[in-house]
């Protein structure tokens, strides 16, 4: 069985044509891939040294590539004072995903999150288009901060 990614715009054109599979792959499934955008806030462990907090950043993050996500942006927000203490600790290192992806790999990436013990919280959120559009006016703001 092979498979087909083929956008919704491609489909919906496909269907117009003759309102089933073409004629050149009757055997093909058309599988469609919606890519939502996210974004997922971490701290983690303040005991880490600098090494461990970015081999940890790295490893997530080419977990997420390697599932077919498309990052749009990371920062590292560095070592930050806690509200509240989590786990004995009053500060962590937060990190910042933002990307898109399909929604089947939000489950296993979460999973992942709480397998590993240098992760004290972490938030995964899907953004709808006013949410990317302030993220991306967010950006641009500290692009020329910078």
């Amino acid at each position: 069985m092979e498979y087909v990614i083929l956008s919704p715009k491609l489909i919906l054109i496909l269907l117009a044509v003759k309102n089933k599979t073409p004629n050149f792959a009757p055997n093909l499934i058309i599988k469609t891939i919606f890519m939502n955008h996210y974004e997922t806030v971490f701290i983690l462990n303040p005991v880490l040294s600098d090494d461990q907090v970015k081999e940890t950043v790295k490893k997530y993050e080419d977990f997420l590539v390697s599932n077919g996500a498309k990052m749009v942006s990371k920062e590292n927000w560095g070592l930050k004072k806690l509200a509240y203490p989590i786990q004995n600790k009053k500060s962590g290192f937060y990190h910042l995903f933002e990307y898109t992806v399909d929604g089947d790999v939000i489950t296993p990436l979460e999973v992942e999150f709480k397998r590993d013990e240098r992760f004290m919280r972490y938030l995964t959120v899907a953004l709808d288009k006013h949410a990317i559009s302030w993220a991306e006016r967010r950006r641009v703001k500290l692009k020329q901060k910078a």
